[in-house]
Order: C-alpha cells, then sequence, then structure tokens
C-alpha cells in the first residue's frame, strides 16, 4: 500500500519540479496593466479637490451657526453699498480745477479732499516743468470743497495759495475752494 502512494507522491514531485514556461506576451501585459495604475499618494491638490467637490455632501447648520451665516452676509452687502462711489458728475455741470504746489524736496505728493474721499491714492500729483512744481487737474461740480496736499506719505499741508479752513474732522489744516455754479 505505501508503495503505490510514495509512486504517486513521487510522480507529483516530479511534475512540480519541471520549469514553468511564461508567455511573454502575458508577461508585458501584465506589466502594462500595473504601471497604468495610479501611484497612492502622487495624486495632486487639484484632483483631490474636484473629486472632492464631485461627491455629494451634507451640510448640517445650527440655529446659531445660521445667524453668523446671515449676519455674514449682511455685513457684506453693507460694506459693499458704502464702497460704492457715487458716479462722475456730469461733463457740463463739472469744471475743471488745476491744482498745484511747490514742494522741491517732495518725491510723492497727492491731492486729498472731500471730493475724493480723503484717499491719498485716488488723485496722485504729477512733477510738472521743474522738479519742484506738482500739478494736477481735477473736474469738479459747484459747491464748496475742503482739501491739502499729502505729501511723501507723511506730511498734511494746506494750500499756501487758497484760503485755509481748519478740519473739524482731523483736527489738520486744509483749504477751502468753492465752486460757483453760474457761467463764469
Amino acid at each position: 500500500m505505501f508503495d503505490q502512494s510514495e509512486d504517486a507522491v513521487e510522480r507529483l514531485a516530479r511534475h512540480l519540479r519541471r520549469a514553468v514556461r511564461i508567455n511573454p506576451a502575458l508577461d508585458e501585459r501584465v506589466m502594462r496593466a500595473i504601471t497604468a495604475l495610479p501611484a497612492p499618494g502622487r495624486t495632486t491638490w487639484l484632483g483631490e479637490v474636484w473629486r472632492w467637490l464631485k461627491r455629494p455632501h451634507q451640510l448640517t447648520l445650527t440655529p446659531l451657526g445660521g445667524l453668523a451665516a446671515a449676519a455674514a452676509v449682511a455685513v457684506v452687502v453693507v460694506l459693499t453699498r458704502m464702497d460704492s462711489r457715487p458716479p462722475a458728475p456730469p461733463e457740463e455741470d463739472s469744471r475743471a480745477f488745476q491744482f498745484a504746489l511747490v514742494a522741491p524736496h517732495a518725491t510723492r505728493v497727492s491731492l486729498v479732499g472731500d471730493f475724493n474721499d480723503w484717499d491719498a491714492t485716488r488723485t496722485p500729483m504729477r512733477q510738472t516743468g521743474t522738479e519742484a512744481l506738482w500739478t494736477v487737474v481735477v473736474p469738479l461740480v459747484p459747491g464748496r470743497y475742503h482739501y491739502a496736499f499729502f505729501v511723501d506719505d507723511s506730511r498734511w499741508l494746506a494750500d499756501p495759495s487758497a484760503p485755509v479752513a481748519r478740519d473739524e474732522d482731523y483736527g489738520a489744516p486744509s483749504s477751502v475752494l468753492t465752486v460757483g455754479g453760474g457761467g463764469s
């Protein structure tokens, strides 16, 4: 009895010891499929964002969170309305005024006033002729305006060739210009 089982085991062992031949085409196909797979950790952040955007998500909002979101929207709306500038005056109602300042050592001069919300970035002046003369032309509708010159982002100067008025809001000297409404 043992002879037959030993013979079967021996035949099985001989069969398993034989060399196995793999088709080279199969090996090539398997390697191509493996290299085509995305490697873990090689995804870009843009790909991750895109996958996240394509998946459905559930948003849970508490009443307090809803109030905070509504308040944030209200603040944005109020701030955008506050930032809106009034429309430019019609050409026939406005008159062009040239402002000038002699500032020999200045590197930057801006005209600020209630006509540009005292914003030094909105009306920069340019050097004209000599290096000491700074000018800008501004269209103004009839009315009374307070203005000043802002020199080198640090000095606030009233116009030496115009009447000086004390500015109640900031306490700094400013000049006054009155633009008439008649055809003069």
